[in-house]
């Protein structure tokens, strides 16, 4: 059994299908909570990419019998990868920990959770606000209401 990992699987075949052939799908894993840095090995060593791949393949055949058997290629993005590729530091999507100790009115930091900085005209407005990543769009929309808030107040 495959266990300890939080696996989000989307088929996105719909969406691209100009790059496959029929009866092929593209899929999308997001793995969350992958550590930055190995207990042991190294994520620059392709064994160790591997081996963590299909330990989620086998997640996904406790579902769906047979899917590990049909993945033809796959790219994989490693928390390193991440920071390397997309400036993520530590290779967190969320701007920092989605921990109780940076939730609500601690997200970004203690007073600093409603969208506005010491820097006039300035807002927080990504994953690193409140009310965090994984909430598609959230902070964006409340940091747009403070500014256009603030923009009435002149």
């Amino acid at each position: 059994m495959c266990t300890n990992l939080f696996l989000s699987y989307s088929d996105t075949t719909s969406i691209f299908c100009f790059i496959f052939s029929i009866g092929q799908h593209v899929i999308n894993l997001f793995v969350q909570y992958t550590p930055y840095q190995l207990f042991e090995g190294s994520w620059q060593d392709p064994n160790v990419r591997k081996s963590y791949a299909e330990r989620c393949f086998c997640l996904i055949d406790e579902y769906a019998p047979g899917f590990s058997s049909s993945v033809v290629g796959y790219d994989m993005l490693t928390p390193p990868d991440l920071e390397r590729e997309f400036g993520l530091t530590g290779g967190n999507i969320f701007h920092g920990a989605m921990g109780l100790d940076s939730l609500f009115l601690m997200r970004p930091a203690k007073g600093w959770s409603d969208y506005g900085t010491p820097v006039k005209g300035l807002y927080l407005c990504g994953s690193g606000a409140h009310s965090g990543g994984g909430v598609m769009g959230a902070p964006g929309r409340n940091a747009a209401s403070i500014v256009l808030e603030d923009l009435k107040a002149k």
